[in-house]
């Protein structure tokens, strides 16, 4: 898959699993990992970048007498799963056309 592609789908998938609750790091990497497969070394650049872009905000709890630190949407990462699930209906129609217009000059 197209690394920008994965990238932009990444965030989508981290963002749907903040809309079910806040979460940690390596929790995190779970989850999305059913999904898409994320490494530690992915994930937190992009928890980085959506903090920035407004689309999550943190904050640490203690957990078995450590701190964790937790991730929670915002509105604006909510607005973002909301177009990105609008663009997508757009990307299933092109999907559509480019297979049957192949499939129909293969035949």
């Amino acid at each position: 898959m197209d690394t920008q592609r994965k990238k932009g789908l990444l965030d989508t998938c981290v963002l749907a699993v903040l809309k079910k609750g806040p979460s940690y790091g390596y929790e995190l990497i779970g989850l999305v990992s059913s999904c898409i497969p994320v490494s530690e070394s992915t994930l937190y650049p992009i928890l980085k970048r959506l903090e920035a872009g407004g689309c999550l905000t943190t904050y640490k709890q203690e957990h078995n007498g450590r701190l964790r630190k937790y991730y929670q949407i915002t509105p604006a990462g909510e607005e973002r799963i909301r177009l990105f699930l609008e663009e997508w209906s757009e990307m299933e129609r092109i999907y559509t056309f480019v297979k049957h217009t192949s499939e129909e000059e293969s035949t």
